[in-house]
């Protein structure tokens, strides 16, 4: 998927995978990953979501990383953040507080500019990505974090009814990009109550992955 087709959509305002009070799917399972109060959390792919500011509110440092300037701008506005701003090799780095973003091509962030992570809660990455680029996503993602525990949330329906994104991403295909790196364990499956683009049934899947 071509990077204008995201800036495109943030230029528009098209941005319906935009949740206005954040994934409440974020607070009933974080717990079960029984992660330390201080846990910096990546969050890969991040927009401007409300799910960073509720991390940070439990008091977890936060680095996200996204294409779109424009959606990070937003978010420290809305955070009422003032963001000191510096490159980082090919991307930008937006700092305040205890939240980092780098903006830019999420395949050019490496271990050293990301730093030490202790968990990645990704929620609108890997399912915002055709299956021809998600091997790649996640293999990155596992190699960046050194594996660290995951929190993932994927969308299930049936993809012939539907143009992604977001796409569906089956368990046998988390299982496959994962599995080697991660003990993977579903542990909830929540209909959408107003599906997807008019779309019916469609399943939110949560994933919680612990290092192997």
């Amino acid at each position: 998927m071509e990077e204008e087709f995201w800036q495109g959509k943030w230029r528009r305002g098209e941005i319906a995978f935009h949740e206005a009070q954040g994934n409440p799917l974020l607070r009933r399972y974080l717990p079960a990953l029984d992660l330390p109060a201080s846990t910096r959390f990546l969050l890969p792919l991040c927009g401007k979501t409300r799910d960073i500011g509720w991390l940070l509110g439990q008091g977890h440092p936060v680095v996200g990383a996204e294409l779109s300037r424009l959606a990070i701008e937003q978010l420290f506005a809305e955070l009422g953040l003032v963001p000191h701003v510096t490159p980082a090799g090919p991307l930008e780095r937006f700092e305040a507080g205890r939240l980092t973003v780098f903006v830019g091509n999420f395949f050019d962030l490496d271990r050293a500019t990301l730093g030490e992570v202790g968990a990645v809660y990704d929620r609108a990455a890997l399912v915002a990505l055709p299956e021809a680029m998600r091997a790649r996503y996640a293999g990155h993602l596992v190699h960046l974090t050194h594996a660290a525990p995951q929190l993932l949330i994927a969308f299930d329906y049936d993809q012939s009814q539907l143009v992604g994104p977001p796409f569906a991403v089956p368990e046998a295909e988390v299982r496959r990009h994962y599995g080697a790196a991660y003990h993977v364990t579903q542990a909830g499956r929540h209909e959408l109550k107003d599906g997807l683009k008019g779309l019916k049934p469609v399943d939110e899947i949560v994933w919680l992955m612990r290092p192997r």
